[in-house]
């Protein structure tokens, strides 16, 4: 029987802080950035995805990030780690450590690199779910980085196969597919928004939780967003996602890691530097970060 699970609000997909260089894991800043998001008004957690440069962590530095969150954030917090990898033992071995560590579930990115079909996407999350019998296990669709695409009758067709397959994080940042998910998906299985510039929408139709990139820096937009929807308030929620499209803009979707870093040093928190081959800003970027972030009124 699978753990009950229920996840609402924003899920911040927060960024890993290395040290200079990108070298090392700097974890003497991992919790205090996790609980500065929780106090800005993230619900939860979303370590070790495409934001937090997941990828280009070595398998043991993600389970040290996943623990070293699970650690310093309050017992209740609920955290969902990604686990996806590049190969299905890599993907199953980080989802027993998310399970045994007390994360609420993990989050799984289609196998990436190889183009695969509807088939063998299905017999990969089929595999890694019944690894993890009984533990929350969501889908994760973000074809602009991954390349396989988890179309909406695969997403629904899995979710009927696996009990454990609990929801999808969709980042495919197409509305239409959103609508289908919410349509047509079982009772009570998770379709979390991955894509910041129509969370308003997204909520409105239905989403309970949105998992977000831009909340490392904005999280008090987004919140207010989330926070308004629920109580009825749709004017101001809907001023407040004008703002957060703006702030997608302005940290260009989410293409450069140090943007988000620069960001959080604007706002009075170093989270250290890029792991290469990602970059850092230059002197022109971080200018016209200061004067998008001024225009917002964050800074």
């Amino acid at each position: 029987m699978t753990k009950r699970f229920k996840i609402e609000g924003i899920m911040a997909a927060m960024v890993t802080p290395f040290t200079k260089g990108g070298d090392y894991v700097d974890f003497d800043k991992v919790g205090p950035l996790a609980n500065r998001l929780l106090k800005q008004g993230a619900h939860g957690l979303f370590p070790c995805g495409t934001t937090s440069e997941g990828m280009l962590m070595s398998p043991e530095e993600r389970r040290e990030v996943a623990q070293e969150v699970m650690r310093t954030v309050p017992k209740k917090t609920p955290v969902i780690v990604h686990t996806g990898g590049f190969d299905t033992a890599t993907t199953i071995e980080l989802c027993c450590h998310a399970r045994d560590i007390g994360a609420v579930a993990a989050a799984i990115v289609t196998p990436f690199y190889y183009g695969y079909d509807d088939t063998a996407l299905f017999n990969y999350f089929k595999t890694v779910a019944r690894a993890v019998d009984g533990f929350p296990i969501m889908m994760y669709n973000i074809p602009a980085c991954a390349r396989n695409v988890l179309h909406p009758q695969l997403v629904i067709r899995i979710a009927e196969s696996e009990e454990n397959i609990v929801g999808v994080k969709d980042s495919a940042g197409i509305m239409t597919g959103l609508t289908q998910l919410l349509g047509n998906a079982p009772k009570g299985f998770h379709v979390i928004n991955g894509t910041d510039d129509y969370g308003y929408q997204a909520l409105l139709a239905g989403c309970p939780a949105v998992v977000s990139g831009l909340s490392n820096v904005v999280c008090e937009i987004y919140a207010s967003v989330y926070n308004n929807v629920r109580k009825g308030n749709l004017k101001k929620a809907w001023k407040d996602q004008v703002r957060l499209e703006k702030a997608a803009r302005v940290f260009k979707y989410g293409q450069l890691a140090a943007a988000f870093k620069e960001g959080l040093r604007l706002r009075g928190f170093d989270a250290g530097d890029v792991r290469p081959p990602q970059r850092q800003l230059s002197a022109a970027e971080k200018r016209a970060l200061a004067e998008g972030l001024q225009e917002l009124g964050m800074i």
